[in-house]
């Protein structure tokens, strides 16, 4: 029997928003958000802000809501498209994908293309191609044909939509980190029901730019100025074949969200983490970062004159491709925690250590 996923992780999921072009996702969080929240605000980069509650101490929850994509640098004489990536791709993956491309006269549709196998010799079969030599084809014949269509900086995403695989587990093409984003503001909507018991003032912020520099997380984080603050990204499952736990740790899917803890991490907001899950008997694994972390995480601490900041991770397989892998069930016990998280602040908390 499938599980139903929540609809408004659906609809983040399908959003389309590569970096710097978060546009159909922050329309989403509008949507959903907007109505429930005691404010609902954007900034000049893009970045959405929720409100909730007007307690004394500030606690902000963040995701990012931009994903991996590809931009448009040249279209060639024949009407192909190349293109540069945005945020990291691994190259073995970029051919023979079909992509959604953000044309300002609405989405145009494409294949990425290289050479045929049966047209390679033993030399090219063994390398794997640089972007530089995969294209897009949108089935113009011309330059003039496909400059109708779509412009140089045009930026696109995979053409792949979230499916059920079994039970609790689903693929989509961006958990990372449209799962985050969905915690963040989730939270905040459940929360809008037991207002009178959140001691804090609660804002959620979906991050925009995190791919190449988490860069909305610089003026969200200075903007918001919180007294604790929460990132939520995915995190590395190590649960499948060839991955060395030696190395890598050893998170599981469906064994809960991951609490990181690390110099990026406040001591005390990883124990009060703890301390909610366990008393609410909430699954939760440890993850060992030795420096700062390729989050927004790295960014709030650092923000202003420092933010005693925490890091949640969704266990993700695949992460960067077009078919990451998740357990909803570990997205729906991030939103469990930092609901217990929320509610257990009070003004008298002291995170300094």
């Amino acid at each position: 029997m499938k599980e139903k996923m929540d609809k408004f992780l659906k609809a983040l999921l399908d959003a389309r928003s590569p970096t710097g072009s978060e546009y159909e996702a922050t329309a989403v969080l509008e949507k959903y958000i907007s109505g429930v929240s005691d404010s609902f605000e954007k900034d000049t980069l893009g970045n959405r802000f929720a409100s909730l509650g007007k307690g004394g101490k500030t606690l902000m929850l963040a995701g990012h809501i931009d994903e991996i994509g590809l931009i448009i640098t040249y279209i060639d004489d024949n009407g192909y498209l190349f293109f540069d990536q945005l945020g990291g791709h691994d190259r073995c993956m970029l051919s023979g994908r079909r992509v959604c491309i953000l044309a300002k006269k609405g989405v145009v549709y494409g294949v990425t293309g290289k050479k045929a196998i049966h047209l390679m010799d033993e030399k090219e079969r063994k390398e794997v191609p640089e972007t530089s030599h995969i294209w897009i084809d949108i089935g113009a014949k011309s330059r003039a044909e496909a400059e109708k269509r779509v412009s140089v900086g045009d930026s696109a995403v995979y053409d792949v939509s979230a499916n059920n695989i079994f039970g609790s587990i689903y693929a989509a093409r961006a958990f990372d980190d449209k799962a985050g984003c969905y915690c963040a503001f989730e939270t905040l909507r459940r929360l809008s029901a037991k207002k009178k018991s959140l001691s804090c003032r609660l804002v959620s912020v979906g991050t925009v730019q995190e791919e190449i520099g988490t860069r909305g997380a610089w003026p969200a984080g200075y903007a918001v100025n919180p007294d604790v603050a929460i990132a939520i990204d995915v995190d590395h499952a190590t649960d499948y074949p060839y991955v060395d736990a030696r190395k890598s740790g050893l998170i599981k899917l469906g064994a809960g969200p991951v609490i990181s803890r690390g110099p990026n991490m406040n001591p005390k907001v990883v124990e009060r983490l703890e301390e909610c899950a366990e008393e609410l008997k909430i699954p939760f694994q440890r993850a060992a970062e030795s420096r700062p972390t390729g989050t927004d995480a790295r960014i709030l601490q650092m923000s202003r004159s420092g933010v005693a900041t925490g890091l949640l991770g969704i266990p993700l397989r695949y992460m960067h491709t077009p078919a990451e892998v998740a357990d909803i069930d570990d997205i729906e016990n991030c939103v469990r925690l930092l609901e217990a998280f929320a509610l257990s602040l009070k003004d008298s908390d002291d995170f300094t250590y």
